[in-house]
């Protein structure tokens, strides 16, 4: 319930504002003085007769009608102070800075109930309780520093923790990032991440709204609202980027597929952040970084131009694009000569363009000039410049802030001389331009930035999919467990997901009669125990009848067997896919390289059911064995697209068999011309 009188109140009293600016209520009070809050300030404080040149009310019952009340006192007197503001004087919003409920004991979290009945019965809004406050343009309701500075088209920024926000603050403020507002939702009792972005897509303005939102969640209540609100600011031209903080423990119980072992909740982060179109950032100096490339013109391609004086930044500079898949392109040799007349004797034009250490602001300029309007093939430039501190870097930074208004291309400024260049690189941000101090943290942000889809389309992929025939088999099962091959066998048709020829059988000589139609070699594999390899239950290349009789009877005698499965034996790639039922985010598709890459590495993406093609291939893109996957040292490299349409296939059959908790498809074997489902396991309970 986000209103006016959170958002633009026309008073707001301060429970518990103080002179002690160290404390929490003087410096909410020092904030919104600073501020310039133009409205009616109030204060309550029953010792205090004046706080910070405020009147003070010695009793929340003395004072006027108020908008909005920002309580900073002791837990224990929190809901009845509220009960009595919202009840007899009309405040309809609380922002409780004050810790000690929910997140500590069970009678804190009775209290919060309390006032949230409050809010609830009076319809108020809550921020709150245990956290900062909330920053805009109109009002400083925050007791910590630093107040970053303000611009309607700045970021717009929501933490889930309150000193985790004033963390990452001062990370971005040394790069000249900019805030339109800043959300500190605390125990989010009532109003939470979710609802934020909610009331941000809902009432968003196109022309005068932000379009960089910023998130650091520890909990994702609601994944769906959360999926719909980004997905669709995104949409409507707004850039998200987030950290989920504590998603590395994997699910409580133990699992008996390699699925379950692999995906935990950070897969279904994952999966949830590729859907929406949020990069998934992995700490504060991360995500305000990403935050500042926000900032700028969005990239066209993947080719970066480096303009340098110091070798050593533009080659590590290099190394950390080239490791995550951008390019830094040799430039135009004839060009590249001409540039060369422009600048130094010893100056490189060959990417990175290094201008030397005794480079003029007049030759950096040049030299960007040439990568924004001769060299073709680069989209965007990086400009490395610092001082060993024998020089000031007024001008040459001059000329840095007239390029990145004239050039259309992107241009990063990287200015890592934070001490020996302050005041002049102070000047620089003053000019409205962010700063990345460190090139790697930079080409790491920017891989995120780049391997990031789009939001998914919401519509499903129905084509080939019988969905009729999928309930009626699930609806046939009656018990919780593993299912039969042949329902397997069953179910994956329905999704027209192509399977290798099999059968299932307690019967020797009619194994040996299809293997004889099918031809040799074939495969067989037990029927019964679950991990069919560590008890024996898989014999490969079996190339005649005498030898398939012989491990039937052998195969027959291990524990637990009731049959033995003969294929095809098919050669080819070794892939694999899996899902897992993830509670509140539904199921979690994972994909990756067969074998050990999933068993040991594992290398897997992970989506979130259903999934779009565009979805499918981002996955695929995503895997550190992606490269074989394409192709690499003269071998072929697999039918990507039939990859891609067996993962969306599989996750439509999914939405509409939620009963599935747990599978696996291990291994699909593929080639250029095709993919073929060879084992498969499905785990239902009903």
């Amino acid at each position: 319930m986000i209103n006016r009188q959170l958002l633009r109140p026309e008073s707001i009293v301060v429970v518990g504002g103080s002179n002690n600016t160290h404390k929490p209520g003087g410096a909410v009070v020092r904030n919104l003085l600073n501020g310039g809050y133009k409205g009616v300030l109030r204060v309550v404080n029953p010792k205090e007769d004046e706080v910070q040149g405020v009147k003070v009310f010695h009793d929340v019952k003395e004072i006027p009608p108020t908008d909005l009340a920002v309580v900073v006192i002791p837990a224990k007197f929190c809901p009845d102070t509220v009960k009595v503001l919202a009840s007899e004087k009309g405040v309809k919003a609380f922002i409780i800075i004050t810790a000690g409920f929910g997140e500590e004991t069970p009678a804190g979290a009775a209290l919060e109930k309390d006032i949230l009945n409050t809010c609830e019965q009076y319809g108020a809004a809550l921020i709150g309780p245990n956290c900062i406050g909330l920053l805009n343009s109109w009002h400083h309701s925050v007791f910590t520093k630093p107040i970053p500075h303000l611009n309607p088209q700045g970021v717009d920024f929501i933490s889930g923790s309150g000193a985790t926000a004033v963390f990452i603050l001062e990370s971005a403020v040394i790069k000249g990032l900019q805030f339109n507002s800043v959300w500190s939702i605390g125990n989010g009792k009532q109003i939470g991440i979710e609802d934020v972005l909610q009331y941000m897509d809902e009432n968003f303005d196109a022309e005068h709204d932000s379009k960089v939102k910023l998130l650091y969640i520890e909990n994702i209540s609601n994944p769906d609202k959360l999926l719909f609100h980004a997905a669709s600011l995104i949409r409507k031209g707004c850039r998200i980027a987030a950290i989920k903080a504590g998603s590395s423990e994997s699910g409580s119980r133990a699992a008996s597929s390699h699925t379950g072992a692999i995906a935990s909740s950070d897969s279904a982060v994952e999966a949830l952040f590729r859907k929406a179109g949020i990069v998934r950032c992995f700490s504060r100096e991360e995500l305000t970084t990403v935050g500042c490339i926000f900032t700028l013109p969005p990239i066209k391609g993947k080719n970066f131009a480096i303009v340098t004086h110091a070798g050593g930044p533009g080659v590590m500079l290099t190394d950390a694009l080239s490791k995550g898949g951008l390019n830094v392109p040799p430039l135009d040799k004839e060009i590249g000569e001409e540039l060369k007349t422009k600048l130094y004797p010893g100056a490189s034009t060959a990417n990175p363009i290094d201008i030397l250490a005794t480079g003029t602001p007049e030759q950096l300029g040049t030299a960007i000039d040439y990568c924004e309007s001769r060299f073709d093939n680069i989209d965007a430039i990086m400009v490395i410049f610092g001082t060993p501190g024998l020089v000031q870097l007024y001008e040459t930074y001059d000329v840095l802030h007239k390029k990145i208004l004239e050039c259309k291309k992107p241009v990063f400024p990287i200015l890592p001389s934070l001490h020996t260049a302050g005041p002049e690189v102070e000047e620089f941000l003053r000019k409205g331009h962010v700063n990345f101090s460190d090139e790697v943290t930079l080409a790491t942000a920017l891989t995120q930035v780049m391997r990031t889809p789009p939001p998914a389309p919401p519509e499903i992929e129905l084509f080939g999919i019988d969905v009729p025939r999928i309930r009626d088999i699930i609806s046939g099962i009656k018990e919780s467990g593993y299912i039969s091959p042949n329902l397997v066998h069953d179910l994956l048709a329905c999704a027209q997901i192509p399977m290798v020829p099999e059968m299932v059988s307690s019967d020797c000589e009619q194994l040996v009669a299809f293997a004889e139609r099918t031809g040799y070699p074939v495969v067989a594999k037990v029927v019964g125990p679950v991990h069919k390899s560590d008890v024996g239950g898989v014999v490969l290349d079996i190339k005649s009848a005498k030898h398939l009789r012989i491990e039937f009877e052998r195969m027959m005698k291990i524990k637990d067997a009731t049959g033995i499965m003969v294929q095809k034996m098919l050669r080819g790639t070794e892939l694999f896919i899996g899902a897992k039922y993830e509670s509140r985010f539904g199921h979690i598709v994972l994909c990756g390289l067969g074998g050990i890459f999933v068993e040991v590495l594992k290398d897997v993406s992970s989506g979130l059911a259903p999934l779009s093609y565009g979805e499918a291939y981002s996955m695929i893109k995503s895997l550190r064995g992606y490269k074989i996957i394409e192709g690499t040292r003269g071998q072929a490299g697999i039918n990507q697209q039939r990859y891609a349409e067996v993962i969306v296939r599989l996750s439509t059959l999914l939405r509409f068999a939620t009963e599935i908790k747990e599978m696996d498809i291990n291994p699909l074997l593929a080639d250029e011309h095709g993919v073929t489902a060879v084992d498969a396991r499905i785990y239902i309970e009903k």
